[in-house]
């Protein structure tokens, strides 16, 4: 029974050394937490555009490798461009698909909350025109019929900064609100003399344009100029023959201008699913491809909104350490509970290695808070020893060593106990002896 009360005591102390050490730790804790960023959701959207183009290609593929890892993306198709970029600013979309060169519309505090996750391909800048003799500045277009795309699109308004660049007026009546299949015919036809289009060399659009008779692609001879100008365009070479080497389309190397298609998100993305699109992005768009080199998208080539520090240090290291190992939900536990764990195990280890000296200080106290009574009155008795109260000291040094019983100290510190015991029988000897030396004197 006194094992057990004496393990009893025990377990006692050490629960009452360990609150404080359970209390910093749950701080701790509290802290951490605050720094510990939510689970990523299951679902996000991207605006694209039409079902035909390229970005909703990119998307539906993009939705494939994110389903593999539990993420449903939603795909919202759009007219183009600027309203992906309203959608996003509106928190109608998590991600949008942008063609370079659209956030002239906006004002630096409207880019505040946009960030760029970098761009995934060329989107070579075509302009067709129909004329007898050659065209290659864009400044020989004045006073033609030209399309320059729907209300809102990329294209149109790519095609209005390079033709006002040019001194063209942007608001005239022969700037047309046509474009894809549409300015295609319409050009074959004559009804208007150029077009802008912004496409891929596949795009149908485009194979149609370079076999339609009696319609040229421009070269551009300012091209490296324009890539100054304007730091979204880049210069690209439409080599000879490459469209049709029997018909030798086109008959000389062409140069063109190219903006990126960007991958912009809205800064609120959970770091996670911008790590995981990342991925999605560098397996759909690092491919080799007509114009670019393997390995050569993503990247931030457009500067035009500010990259977002997940693609960062993703161009830089590449995917995180966990999620190129582990499957993706168990890779985002593990980094969230690192965050909570690491600050908790950076208290414990000091704290644990003073817990017990704390709790040999608690034990010995109980010890020691006896031997200031015994001292006190052994000092009392060597100093200021009166006969008469020599049953007084007795009470006192019986009611010092119960106290010492009552309190019951763990087996591993017995040896205090019985030393305790030791000292009560020395004092009480020397009240005996004093008590002896009174009687005689008297």
């Amino acid at each position: 029974m006194n094992k057990l009360r004496a393990k009893f005591v025990s377990i006692r102390d050490l629960l009452a050394t360990a609150w404080p050490i359970v209390l910093i730790t749950a701080l701790g804790f509290a802290v951490a937490y605050q720094f510990v960023k939510p689970a990523p959701p299951r679902e996000m959207s991207i605006s694209t555009g039409g079902e035909t183009g390229a970005y909703y290609a990119y998307a539906k593929r993009y939705g494939e490798l994110l389903a593999a890892n539990g993420i449903t993306l939603k795909i919202l198709t759009s007219s183009g461009s600027q309203q992906n970029l309203e959608r996003l600013k509106q928190g109608e979309a998590d991600i949008a698909l942008i063609q370079g060169g659209i956030d002239e519309v906006l004002s630096g505090d409207e880019q505040s909350d946009l960030r760029s996750l970098g761009s995934v391909a060329y989107e070579p800048v075509w302009v067709f025109y129909r004329s007898e003799t050659r065209i290659d500045k864009l400044y020989q277009l004045a006073g033609a019929r030209i399309a320059v795309g729907e209300e809102g699109s990329g294209i149109r308004g790519l095609a209005l900064q390079l033709l006002e660049a040019n001194e063209i007026a942007t608001r005239g009546k022969n700037l047309l609100p046509v474009d894809g299949l549409n300015a295609a015919e319409a050009l074959q036809q004559g009804k208007i003399d150029a077009a802008f289009i912004v496409a891929a060399p596949e795009a149908p659009v485009v194979q149609v344009l370079l076999r339609s008779p009696g319609v040229r692609v421009m070269s551009f001879v300012q091209a490296d100029a324009y890539a100054r100008r304007f730091p979204f365009l880049s210069k690209i070479v439409l080599p000879r023959g490459v469209v049709d080497l029997v018909r030798d389309t086109p008959p000389r190397d062409t140069v063109l201008l190219a903006t990126t298609a960007n991958v912009i998100v809205s800064e609120s993305l959970h770091p996670a699913l911008a790590s995981l699109l990342l991925q999605a992005m560098s397996e759909v768009n690092g491919q080799s491809g007509f114009f670019q080199r393997a390995g050569e998208f993503p990247a931030y080539k457009d500067h035009s909104f500010d990259l977002s520090a997940e693609a960062t240090r993703y161009y830089k290291s590449g995917p995180p350490l966990l999620q190129r190992y582990l499957p993706f939900w168990i890779a985002v536990l593990v980094e969230r509970l690192f965050v909570l764990i690491l600050p908790i195990i950076i208290l414990l280890l000091p704290l644990l290695k003073v817990a017990p000296s704390i709790y040999n200080w608690r034990v010995r106290s109980k010890i020691f808070r006896c031997y200031g009574d015994l001292k006190f009155l052994e000092n009392e008795l060597r100093h200021a020893y009166d006969g008469s109260r020599h049953a007084d000291y007795l009470i006192r040094l019986d009611r010092i060593e119960e106290d010492a019983y009552s309190r019951n100290i763990p087996l591993s510190f017995s040896d205090l106990f019985y030393t305790l015991r030791e000292h009560i029988n020395l004092v009480r000897a020397e009240l005996l002896a004093l008590k002896e030396r009174s009687e005689a004197g008297t």
